[in-house]
């Protein structure tokens, strides 16, 4: 990720997302500039914030492709989530530094990952001894007294570790005590107390008994299960809680869906918990606070918040002007046309033509999409959404299960395992849909 450049980020998202140039060239840049921080001076790095981002377009463009294909890019912890799942503290509902709290969880996740590699040649090792207990459970019995009897022994565990690791022991059956995890318990719930209700939870784990539970199973699983005991506990967790929070703060990134729902003017009604509410605890957060978690403070000072909404009904300049401040940069998503609908089903990696053919293909169906029957495809979406509520690229998915709906119902029952897809293949199936006046009914 340190070398990708904004132009190779572009690229990359190019191969998955159509259009939406300006979208992918802001997003490119903020994660670029996250690298060029690091190359600073620590004396000027803590003072250069990053530039968080609204997306502004309407549903089924590419903004959540964007933000979900830039989550795999970025070797940083990234969490997508939406707005309107909180409420302002106090209230019933998650509050806002709970978003902090789930991105650092992730971090935990990826540094865990991360050390689980260095250990596990280590861990591997372990293992294989521990097996071999299980094999040969007095083979590790010394006598000091009976010297051939410990080479006896020791013959037979090296023949039985060369068995071992030649794969020729995987069924063997072997007996092994398996930790019975604990159910969780909640014990607030939904109260802005998510912390109080991990710890909690820690502090009774650590008070009640671990159940183990003996299982007979083959040496290939238990092989799983040990690897995954050995490891964790080789696992350094101050160093993994130490990496994880220097990850969040430094290269966090958050993506906040549906901004758009959470505008609106203040409820003359009473409370309007979920919208100013919500909003003004986004301030702090967005702008940079000290949020406690169950691994320390997080500072969120310099992660990067990419928020995005259709702004259908509101606008941007519809947020308090405290948040509008925090996102400086805005980039707007244009409409698709019939142009881009015939892009998105051939050009992407993994287009919905060539998953219909993959999917199809297990049945022994060879399906073929011809050009006119793409163009029809591409026309009956971009005149729906023209004439009807327009989903962007979502309508592709409505029209594409109609079109091939029989053939995958008769699949595996197909005599002539070859089906060419044309235009009057498509414009038969989508005729009687075409043909009612409310086409709401038919076309979600």
């Amino acid at each position: 990720m340190a070398d990708m450049t904004p132009r190779q980020i572009v690229q990359e998202l190019d191969r998955y997302i159509v259009g939406q140039g300006a979208a992918k060239r802001a997003v490119a840049v903020a994660i670029r500039n996250r690298w060029r921080r690091q190359q600073l001076p620590s004396d000027l790095r803590k003072d250069v914030t990053p530039k968080n981002i609204i997306m502004i377009g309407p549903t089924g463009v590419g903004k959540t492709e964007i933000a979900r294909r830039l989550a795999q890019l970025v070797g940083a912890p990234f969490l997508k989530i939406e707005a309107t799942k909180y409420t302002e503290v106090g209230y019933h509902g998650r509050d806002v530094e709970s978003i902090i709290r789930d991105l650092t969880e992730i971090a935990i996740g990826m540094i865990k990952q991360e050390q689980r590699k260095l250990v596990e040649t280590q861990a591997k090792e372990r293992v294989t001894d521990r097996l071999l207990d299980l094999l040969l459970p007095d083979s590790n019995v010394w006598d000091p007294e009976d010297q051939k009897e410990n080479e006896r022994h020791q013959r037979s565990r090296e023949k039985m570790r060369a068995k071992l690791e030649a794969g020729e022991l995987e069924d063997r059956p072997v007996k092994l005590n398996i930790e019975q995890k604990a159910v969780p318990v909640q014990i607030f719930s939904n109260l802005g107390m998510e912390q109080m209700d991990v710890d909690f939870q820690n502090m009774f784990e650590r008070l009640m008994p671990k159940q183990n539970q003996q299982r007979e199973i083959p040496v290939r699983e238990a092989r799983r299960l040990l690897l995954e005991q050995e490891a964790e506990g080789l696992i350094d967790r101050q160093v993994v809680t130490e990496k994880a929070v220097d990850l969040v703060e430094n290269q966090g990134i958050i993506f906040l869906d549906e901004l758009d729902k959470v505008c609106g003017s203040q409820s003359v009604h009473g409370p309007d918990v979920s919208r100013q509410g919500v909003q003004r605890d986004l301030l702090p957060v967005v702008e940079g606070t000290t949020v406690n978690t169950r691994y320390g403070p997080v500072r969120s000072d310099h992660i990067l918040f990419i928020a995005a909404g259709a702004f259908h009904v509101s606008k941007p300049s519809d947020l308090m002007p405290e948040l509008q401040g925090r996102f400086p940069i805005r980039v707007e998503l244009t409409d698709l046309n019939r142009e881009d609908f015939l892009r998105i089903l051939t050009e992407p990696k993994h287009a919905l033509t060539k998953q219909y053919a993959e999917l199809l293909a297990t049945e022994g169906v060879t399906l073929e999409f011809t050009r006119d029957g793409i163009e029809a495809l591409a026309d009956i979406a971009f005149e729906i959404n023209r004439t009807m509520q327009n989903i962007g690229a979502r309508r592709l998915h409505t029209i594409l299960e109609r079109v091939v709906e029989e053939i995958s119902y008769e699949a595996p029952d197909l005599a002539k395992k070859r089906v060419q897809i044309d235009g009057a293949y498509v414009r038969g199936q989508i005729a009687e849909i075409m043909e009612k006046e409310d086409l709401g009914k038919f076309i979600l």
